[in-house]
């Protein structure tokens, strides 16, 4: 297989970039907007055919480069079906899976950052894409509309922790360098959800944080809800995205990542 692991550094955003080597088949997790002309490029210079871009959820602190991909590409956009995105061409459920040549990604629905995040399993590679539910020894917020503590810990050691030892974790964002972490170091390690942390410590964690208003929810939450395909000027006021879906922000996530949170 084909693996790319790709990065924005406005937004600490991951993209990653898998293919079949046979078949040229490939499919992108978390794309981003502004990064078009990287990733088309690429798809051009390695000769793949792009099959699908893949939302871990619908994301606060960027925009998708999904629309804009589908357009150019021909790639269909695929999402949650509890996300709400308007537009999308696939809508998974849990258990759900999608081939590219001999591949097989397995979607797992991982709420509780956003009722809409699933990770992604590769099985046969021993990988899982993450997104925001679990990040490096951290985790999405849970403190807007549709985020759950309960549900984001359930999500973690019920679909995530439970994937064998050595299954190599890949997240949507890092913000101090680290590129991929795995089951067994996150059990060991994380300091919301690993140590055998209880629901009600990772609860108490989680509901301590008063973390600040997202830089830009306002843009990025109405135009994912359209593939990325809403311009800012037609974004909706604050006061109707605010309590929808919310990634981590860089200043968020250094000032919680310092504390060691």
């Amino acid at each position: 297989m084909l693996f790319r692991q790709l990065f924005d550094p406005e937004t600490s955003t991951y993209t990653y970039l898998l293919a079949d080597r046979a078949t040229r088949e490939a499919v992108l997790i978390d794309s981003v907007r502004e990064q078009f002309e990287r990733d088309s490029t690429l798809m051009r210079e390695l000769d793949l055919k792009l099959l699908y871009t893949l939302e871990t959820h619908v994301h606060a602190d960027h925009v998708t480069g999904s629309g804009k991909l589908r357009a150019e590409l021909g790639s269909a956009v695929v999402v949650s079906a509890a996300g709400g995105v308007s537009n999308a061409d696939i809508e998974l459920v849990d258990g759900d899976t999608l081939s590219f040549g001999s591949h097989t990604l397995e979607a797992r629905a991982t709420p509780g950052h956003t009722s809409g995040c699933m990770t992604f399993v590769l099985h046969e590679e021993g990988m899982a894409f993450t997104g925001d539910t679990l990040l490096i020894r951290g985790c999405g917020r849970t403190d807007f509309q549709e985020g759950s503590a309960r549900t984001l810990y359930a999500s973690v050691q019920n679909r995530i922790l439970s994937l064998a030892p050595d299954t190599l974790l890949y997240p949507g964002h890092d913000y101090k360098g680290r590129t991929v972490t795995s089951v067994a170091e996150e059990q060991l390690f994380n300091a919301r959800l690993g140590s055998g942390k209880s629901e009600e410590d990772f609860v108490t964690i989680m509901d301590g944080l008063k973390l600040a208003y997202p830089k830009k929810i306002d843009e990025a939450v109405p135009a994912n809800l359209e593939s990325g395909l809403l311009t800012p000027a037609a974004a909706e006021p604050a006061s109707s995205v605010a309590g929808m879906m919310e990634d981590l922000g860089r200043q968020d996530a250094e000032l919680l990542l310092g504390a060691g949170i």
